[in-house]
């Protein structure tokens, strides 16, 4: 009998079942997973199965992250009666076959295992290692297949880690010395695929729940296990009164229920998880998880089950590290710092190693001296408490940045990206080609995050090209080949017709960079004055925002749920819609990449979403239709054009290139043409 290869949809019921039979035979090497991450994998189209006579013998489980042109390998299971037929193979090549637009094959398998061999023979190669989450914190080796794409000099992905606080419900399925009655769903936090996108954290209320266990091994050994773990330290204060809005929040909500030790003892896990500037509280207590409301409203905590952690762990840690709704309306200022000024700063700023109090402050001060006229910014927030500092001087064609640093606060990851992409545009407005961070101790949050921006490591530095062309694929690589020649780096060679996906990632490390003779598809959409005012400051408001932080680097626009052929990534040009042509309206001000369309019911998007801030419930259930669906645009790393593009210009750039055009197609979203959207990128960035 053939053996034949199955792409798993929803609706296969009777063939998940049997690929979480097979799963369940190998969980000591696999690693749990539950039977809802076999369901959301095949919704998501990343469970394909080898059946021969209507038997899976063999699957693979893996996940295509919407961030990432990476394909994240969980699970590759073989029924070992069926082993040395080449099954992994042709899974392997079946995943390759179905998804060849992604960059590559990501994996990870402890080392003790001993299957480099096997890696190796599927056409793998070692990508590093980590250190597992498990009892034994075993080591993973990383293992990387590439699909052929080009090389982009880093992976594009951030290191931030989604960190989750745990409950002593979860700790003890994790650390306990028994086992607990459904414990198999946290333990599938510590499968080897998640080693490097999560952390666990424990709060106070942890240790004084462990300090209470009267069995005294089982204390002792729960006491040592902490030490894996992140330690949170919350203030008292801070955590009392929020301790003390939860439980009223909680009794009222929810008629009946007192205010009982129990109920203490949950809402200060959901107080102390907030007051560190974490959101994401992990629990199997059915109490708890009464309160998930609750927690959201008053402490902007989300109470899930580690199983929605491990479905979810993009979209949560994506929600965790970039939250740019808690910037709308703050009053986060820049200014210059004043010579003198410079050791009040060392407190405000981790150092480490030679980097020290006295040398960081050094440092400073010396920017303020001989002939480069460095420029030092120190970003505070509304309390006037100092939360980022850089310094930048133009060196020729090179934007240099010998001081990168964020100080300690819940909004730091954010504030961290948001400069990341402040210094790509500070370099691309001044005539840089190139961003070099020279500073030898970067803030984490910082570096972290520098992958997902195109930074890679060179010469111990962190380094990005901007490539600042609009045009074919020929184009762009004359221009990075010989800004990579010049860092002696390997050059990128570019193809014509470059899958979507690849296509946006190299848009995103190369920033500005468009290549326009690829499959990125590009949409106009209509946008009111009153949104694009919220989301862009155009038409701009009567109090402006600062300047230091701009718009958002990542938001999200509601509209009716039908749909206009949007397809994801792609690239967006924003027409203000109202108005006249000689007023504020009527004309394209700004470019973004699409990153996701969601349509779905106002409540489940607004949930999703609403980090992401400026809209309400109430207006994006106002945006939603007949159906009871609207439809959700996230975009990112919007550029404003400094020469808004007039309708007038628009119809003349098109019919100027034989295109069919029509004002009236700008009543709604619509697709245009690659040649359309250059002509108007060029002209939005025009200065004669």
């Amino acid at each position: 009998m053939a053996i034949k290869l199955v792409s798993v949809s929803p609706a296969q019921e009777e063939l998940i079942v049997k690929a979480i039979a097979l799963g369940d035979r190998y969980t000591k090497t696999l690693g749990l997973l539950t039977p809802p991450a076999y369901e959301k994998a095949a919704e998501d189209g990343g469970l394909l199965v080898a059946v021969e006579a209507g038997e899976v013998i063999g699957y693979a489980l893996f996940g295509l992250p919407k961030r990432s042109a990476r394909i994240r390998l969980a699970h590759l299971c073989v029924a070992e009666e069926e082993r040395g037929r080449g099954i992994a193979g042709r899974l392997v090549e079946g995943i390759k076959e179905r998804y060849p637009q992604r960059l590559g094959i990501k994996a990870k398998c402890r080392r003790d295992y001993d299957l480099s061999g096997m890696w190796r023979s599927l056409g793998f190669v070692p990508d590093g290692e980590v250190r597992g989450r498990g009892r034994d914190g075993e080591i993973l080796d990383g293992w990387w297949l590439d699909l052929g794409h080009p090389d982009l000099f880093t992976e594009m992905e951030s290191d931030a880690l989604l960190v989750v606080t745990v409950d002593h419900g979860v700790f003890a399925d994790l650390r306990g010395l028994t086992d607990t009655t459904g414990a198999e769903e946290s333990r599938a936090l510590e499968a080897g695929w998640m080693a490097d996108l999560v952390e666990f954290a424990y709060t106070p209320q942890l240790v004084h729940q462990i300090r209470d266990l009267t069995d005294t091994a089982e204390r002792q050994h729960q006491q040592a296990a902490l030490t894996g773990l992140h330690k949170l330290s919350t203030g008292s204060a801070a955590v009392e009164e929020r301790t003390r809005e939860l439980v009223q929040a909680a009794t009222q909500a929810v008629p009946g229920l007192a205010a009982n030790p129990a109920l203490l003892r949950g809402m200060r896990y959901v107080a102390e998880t907030s007051c560190a500037g974490l959101q994401v509280l992990a629990t199997r207590d059915p109490l708890l998880s009464r309160l998930t409301d609750v927690a959201w409203e008053v402490a902007r905590v989300r109470v899930v089950s580690p199983s929605t952690v491990t479905l979810h762990v993009d979209e949560l840690r994506q929600a965790q590290v970039y939250r740019p709704a808690d910037l709308m309306g703050t009053e986060f200022r820049s200014a210059e710092v004043a010579p003198g000024a410079e050791d009040e700063l060392v407190a405000f700023f981790e150092q480490s190693g030679a980097d020290d109090g006295s040398a960081f402050s050094e440092r400073l001060r010396s920017l303020n001296e001989g002939g480069i006229a460095w420029r030092r910014e120190l970003l505070r927030d509304g309390q006037g408490r100092p939360v980022a500092l850089y310094a930048w001087s133009l060196d020729g064609r090179t934007l240099v940045v010998p001081v990168l640093r964020t100080a300690g606060h819940p909004l730091e990851e954010t504030l961290a990206r948001q400069l990341l992409f402040l210094l790509k545009r500070l370099g691309r407005d001044c005539g840089a080609e190139i961003v070099r961070i020279s500073d030898p101790h970067p803030s984490e949050a910082a570096r972290a995050a520098a992958g997902d921006d195109g930074f890679f490591e060179h010469n111990g530095e962190l380094v990005a090209l901007l490539v600042n062309v609009c045009g074919t694929a020929a184009e762009v690589e004359v221009v990075a080949g010989g800004l990579a020649r010049e860092l002696a780096v390997d050059a990128t060679v570019l193809d014509v017709g470059m899958p979507a996906e690849v296509t946006a990632v190299l848009e995103r490390a190369w920033w500005p960079a468009k290549v326009i003779d690829s499959e990125l598809p590009s949409f106009m959409v209509p946008i009111k004055p009153r949104w694009s005012t919220e989301l862009f400051n155009v038409p701009a408001m009567l109090i402006a925002r600062s300047d230091a932080l701009g718009i958002s680097r990542e938001h999200v626009y509601y509209r009716s749920s039908q749909r206009r052929g949007e397809s994801v990534p792609a690239r967006l040009l924003w027409y203000v819609s109202d108005g006249n042509s000689t007023g504020e309206g009527q004309r394209v001000v700004g470019s973004s990449r699409l990153d996701e369309v969601l349509i779905d019911t106002p409540d489940v998007l607004f949930s999703k979403f609403e980090h992401l801030g400026v809209y309400g419930r109430a207006e994006v259930e106002r945006a939603a239709d007949a159906s009871g669906h609207a439809m959700a645009l996230r975009f990112s790393d919007t550029e404003i054009f400094p020469k808004p593009v007039t309708l007038r210009r628009l119809t003349s750039l098109a019919r100027g290139r034989g295109l069919t055009w029509s004002p009236g197609s700008l009543i709604s979203l619509s697709k245009i043409s690659s040649e359309l959207f250059q002509a108007v990128y060029q002209e939005g960035h025009r200065t004669t």
